[in-house]
């Protein structure tokens, strides 16, 4: 008798398992690494990715780029979110942390076909992360954080390093030290938010400069600006949370009235309110009026004849800054508008950029705050300025914190491969051959960099195994003479944190992906949950 055939899953569910799908997702996986493999390095090349609506955007970081690919697959995903993860924690290394994860799949692939057991390999993986991390911490380079002249010189290396794979690498000495100047205005919270970035369009990229205090875009004036004042110095500047116009009373009052006599006293009061509120601004000495709600015609013309500076809608985070910068506080009323409460500055003033005007305010008594103003050609390439110097402002932060460095281009991973090459040999059974794997895919970051600089990478990988086999440690690839040099002597440094967290993050995706041996993917349902399936949930790589 014929067994009943139960159906468990809805239908259009699909569901896929065993070895099968543990090769399958690790070729997706491979697919994702081979989007960003040609942008690491030096010598790595920028992919133009164009979205919906004729956004284009041309990157070299490899977070951007997975982000915007829109992958469906959902083993692949969990690269885009070591990616990440990468990048919110250190900021750069995203496109070496995808690599290495596709690689350490990529050399076991071959034994999840040959039935090796998956938690055999994870439990390997895990081990070697671990010793490969301890090897780091062994080896780092402490810096010594007390000579100020030593950090500053420290930060600028690991900041160019950084910058010598992106698209501003030939200027990369100039903004190497931008960069350098800006996190050390920072308090010691090193806080990302009190960098502004501000993007103008026009000149080169040499003509971008570093305000130590705050910048801001000229924001929409009504009549009478022109009169006022574009220059002072040692101002008073009064922040406030208010807004100065005629209307603003109205909105916030019912009022009902039976006879046209009344209705003129409500409009004399409203005047009377605003010219008020002004009389206190300019009685408290005040000589900028900064506003984060409108600032109308008849405030602006009273300010002009006053020869007082004053400016609306100023953004949250431009107000922000500036009172970290300048000090005081933001006001929601002027009543009490004593010396305490007003910020101060050395010099403010009006200055065309560009195209633009902009608000400068420098010489702030705690400049705890800074503003990078990026200048260029198109905006697709300021944009990627701006995401280079990001991953700068970021490595610079991390090193502040972290004082040890490694060297880069490929040194620290080819002595890891030693290492770990070393060590599998000391121990016996399927241990053994799973850590040798682990090391050869550290090469791949080496490998890589030749690649994409067209030297011939077995030639350089060899050069590099005798010397690291002969105690050379920090020998990686040098790009400039097609060799193996000590990177650093050749200052190639980078904060070993950054190599540490690619290493543990590369690990856990790479053993997440192995783990998984079934994926149902279930059909689309209606709004409500119930209801027909609307189409089968088939995913392609991209």
């Amino acid at each position: 008798m014929m067994q009943p055939q139960i159906i468990l899953l809805k239908e259009g569910t699909e569901a896929s398992q065993g070895k099968s799908q543990v090769v399958s997702n690790i070729t997706a996986c491979q697919v994702v690494a081979d989007a960003v493999r040609t942008t690491l390095g030096p010598r790595g090349m920028d992919k133009l990715i164009a979205q919906g609506g004729g956004n284009v955007t041309i990157s070299n970081d490899g977070a951007t780029i997975v982000k915007l690919l829109d992958i469906v697959h959902p083993a692949a995903k969990t690269l885009v979110d070591i990616a990440k993860s990468q990048d919110a924690e250190v900021g750069d290394g995203t496109t070496t942390v995808t690599m290495l994860a596709a690689e350490l799949l990529n050399q076991v692939k071959v034994y999840v076909e040959d039935n090796v057991h998956p938690q055999v390999i994870v439990r390997s993986y895990r081990k070697a992360t671990q010793l490969a991390i301890d090897r780091i911490k062994e080896i780092a380079v402490k810096i010594n954080k007390e000579d100020n002249r030593e950090l500053r010189d420290l930060l600028t290396k690991c900041a160019s390093t950084t910058l010598s794979s992106k698209l501003v690498s030939g200027q990369k000495e100039f903004f190497s030290k931008m960069v350098v100047d800006a996190v050390l205005m920072l308090d010691d919270l090193l806080p990302l938010d009190m960098i502004g970035i501000k993007k103008v369009k026009g000149g080169a990229l040499e003509d971008s400069r570093l305000v130590a205090g705050v910048a801001f875009k000229k924001t929409f004036s009504y009549a009478g600006f022109e009169m006022q004042q574009k220059k002072y110095l040692k101002p008073k500047i009064a922040l406030l949370n208010i807004e100065l116009e005629l209307k603003a009373e109205k909105d916030n009052a019912e009022v009902r009235v039976d006879n046209v006599e009344e209705y003129q006293s409500i409009v004399d009061a409203e005047w009377s309110i605003l010219y008020e509120k002004l009389e206190h601004l300019y009685k408290s000495g005040t000589k900028v009026v900064l506003s984060k709600l409108p600032i109308g015609d008849v405030a602006t013309q009273y300010f002009a004849d006053r020869d007082m500076f004053c400016a609306g809608r100023v953004t949250e985070n431009d107000l922000k800054r500036t009172l970290k910068a300048c000090g005081g506080a933001i006001q929601s009323t002027v009543q009490n508008l004593t010396d305490d409460v007003l910020g101060r500055c050395e010099c403010f003033e009006e200055e065309q950029i560009g195209g633009d005007r902009y608000n400068l305010f420098t010489g702030c008594p705690n400049a705890k705050t800074c503003t990078l103003i990026l200048r260029g050609g198109a905006e697709q390439f300021i944009e990627e300025t701006e995401r280079s110097l990001h991953d700068a402002i970021m490595i610079v932060r991390r090193t502040i914190k972290n004082d040890s460095i490694v060297a880069g281009g490929g040194a620290i991973e080819m002595e890891l491969s030693k290492y770990l090459r070393d060590y599998s040999r000391t121990i016996a059974g399927k241990q053994q051959i799973l850590i040798g794997a682990f090391a050869k895919a550290l090469e791949i970051i080496p490998r890589q960099l030749c690649d994409n600089a067209g030297f011939d990478a077995t030639n350089i990988l060899n050069k590099l195994r005798q010397k690291h086999a002969q105690g050379g440690t920090w020998y990686g690839v040098d790009i400039l003479k097609e060799d193996i040099a000590d990177n650093l002597e050749a200052f190639v440094w980078e904060p070993s944190i950054v190599k540490i967290n690619a290493l543990t993050a590369a690990s856990e995706a790479a053993c997440l992906v192995l783990s998984v041996d079934e994926t149902v993917k279930n059909p689309k349902s209606s709004q409500d949950g119930g209801g027909a399936p609307r189409g089968r949930g088939r995913g392609r790589p991209f």
